[in-house]
């Protein structure tokens, strides 16, 4: 559909996370003048969710703080916000489908539907007690648990579980960590990683419990009814709860596209556009399966910096920003992550697989050092602990043609802001 005819039939968003929020406030910043609707199915003003599991559930922000926008940027921008759930994606009609039985036309529809919580398949899943935790709901649940309960469990040594592990040991909580791999953020960063934030979390006094599966979750006097108390793990332990978090990873929502006919495979299929197979959809986010430089074939990303990079890249084509050869740009951007455990703030740039050698630089033991990950002698991905110099630089680098060899990484005398003036 033309530029023309997509500010005459409006812009739908669904999906008012970090991403959505992002598109909506980026059109408008690269002059998009048409109808503009952000579609969500939570209560409340578009809000940040890194904070939940940190900030927010310690008590030092607030709703206010953690909110994208305050209330007046919406009517300022002109940017319709809807609270509603979507049923259904009529593409023939161009018609957003909504479960109050609204339907709402588009001239180009965004999914940024995000993903959800993946469930945890045991036996006692169900149980009060066991909360998850992804949405402003979920962490004024466990906020509520946190000022009774004394002896927390924790299934899954990801991001968000050792985000909230770190805050439950500060507020005095026995904590205890289970994890089915050997390691500790395992699906994320290399070994040396894992190994320094595990012994971190030790330190603080949590009990990391690794390579132990969970079989079951267990009420009172051993019951699957009632009130959890207790965590069955493979090697025949319970371990004591008053109450538990799983953390085990997401699903990405793509069910809606999936019905509709358009591509999915372990997420929502887009070009290097963000354009689905039908011109008039685009997508981005968590539930996107897109090509990258960084990664062989697509990639889905669970990452609020790609959903925000995604969202202004897309919103550059819908409003006809070109290359300097007059072509689309396509999506680009290198991939960066963080995530603040405790005094441990690690931030990662780029994407290793789980073969790259890892060169370290700087010492563990001084909470500040940087693991580089080489494949084939070429920089990968950098992974820094309090030390944001070498992320930024990472950043610049893998932006480019990166020339760092191992060995340079590894000298701590080399300076490697000489790599950028060549």
């Amino acid at each position: 559909m033309s530029k023309a005819n997509i500010n005459e039939a409006g812009i739908v968003i669904l999906g008012a996370g970090q991403g959505g929020f992002q598109a909506a406030a980026s059109l408008r910043d690269a002059g998009y003048e048409g109808r503009l609707t952000l579609v969500g199915d939570e209560p409340g003003l578009p809000y940040q969710r890194p904070p939940l599991s940190k900030a927010y559930m310690k008590g030092e922000a607030g709703i206010e703080q953690i909110e994208l926008r305050a209330g007046a940027f919406y009517a300022d921008h002109r940017i319709e916000l809807i609270n509603a759930r979507a049923t259904a994606i009529d593409r023939a009609g161009q018609r957003l489908l909504l479960e109050d039985g609204a339907a709402l036309p588009y001239g180009h529809l965004i999914l940024a539907t995000g993903a959800r919580n993946r469930p945890l398949p045991v036996p006692g899943h169900d149980l009060a007690g066991v909360y998850y935790l992804r949405t402003r709901a979920d962490a004024d649940a466990l906020k509520g648990r946190l000022d009774e309960a004394r002896r927390v469990v924790v299934i899954g040594a990801g991001f968000i579980g050792l985000e909230f592990a770190a805050v439950a040991r500060a507020l005095g909580h026995e904590v205890t960590v289970l994890e089915g791999a050997s390691r500790v953020l395992s699906r994320a960063v290399s070994p040396d990683m894992s190994a320094f934030f595990a012994q971190a979390h030790a330190a603080m006094g949590t009990k990391l419990v690794l390579g132990a599966g969970v079989i079951g979750l267990q009420g009172a006097d051993g019951q699957k009814a009632g009130h959890v108390t207790g965590v069955e793990t493979t090697d025949g332990q319970v371990h004591s709860a008053d109450f538990v978090l799983v953390g085990i990873g997401v699903v990405p929502n793509v069910e809606l596209a999936a019905e509709a006919g358009l591509e999915v495979a372990n997420g929502i299929v887009v070009d290097a556009h963000l354009a689905t197979a039908d011109p008039a959809i685009s997508a981005l986010g968590d539930a996107v399966a897109y090509p990258s430089r960084f990664a062989s074939g697509r990639v889905r990303l669970e990452s609020v910096q790609n959903a925000a990079d995604q969202a202004r890249s897309l919103a550059h084509r819908l409003t006809g920003k070109l290359s300097p050869t007059g072509e689309p740009v396509p999506f680009d951007a290198v991939p960066w992550f963080w995530s603040d455990q405790a005094d441990l703030k690690l931030q990662m740039v780029g994407l290793a697989a789980a073969t790259d050698t890892a060169v370290l630089r700087g010492d563990p033991a001084s909470r500040r050092f940087s693991v580089f990950r080489f494949r084939d002698g070429v920089l990968t991905a950098i992974e820094s602990v309090n030390r944001p110099a070498d992320h930024m630089l990472g950043r610049r680098l893998l932006a480019g043609t990166p020339t760092l060899t191992p060995e340079q990484a590894s000298d701590e005398g080399f300076e490697l802001k000489s790599l950028l003036a060549r």
